[in-house]
């Protein structure tokens, strides 16, 4: 119970600190709308854990539901490392292509 309070209290903390970047315009409306629904759906996680244990054992899985959600998070996590990937690899071929561009023009002169 303990753990799920302090949980829930940096939940708190962070959808807080959220709102500061919002409110200075750090982070666009779309950003702010996707890290608060996922820290309310991690809020909702803590808070609805022991019956996400029992579905977890109705469909089979061994072990507690925070395990599961675990690995689901690492999941995630793994696919927005993916997706960052492919961004960062867009950039740097977009800042290539203006570099050689510029090269190009600066060359002609």
């Amino acid at each position: 119970m303990l753990q799920q309070i302090l949980a829930l209290v940096f939940i708190a903390l962070f959808i807080w600190r959220l709102n500061e970047q919002r409110r200075k315009k750090k982070i666009g409306s779309n950003e702010f709308i996707f890290w608060l629904v996922f820290w309310l759906i991690g809020a909702l996680a803590i808070v609805f854990i022991r019956q996400i244990d029992r579905l977890v054992g109705m469909l089979g899985f061994s072990g507690a539901g925070i395990n599961f959600l675990l690995y689901i998070t690492v999941l995630i996590l793994f696919y927005m490392v993916f997706k960052l990937r492919l961004v960062i690899a867009k950039l740097d071929a977009n800042l290539t292509e203006i570099a050689r561009k510029i090269a190009l023009t600066e060359d002609k002169k």
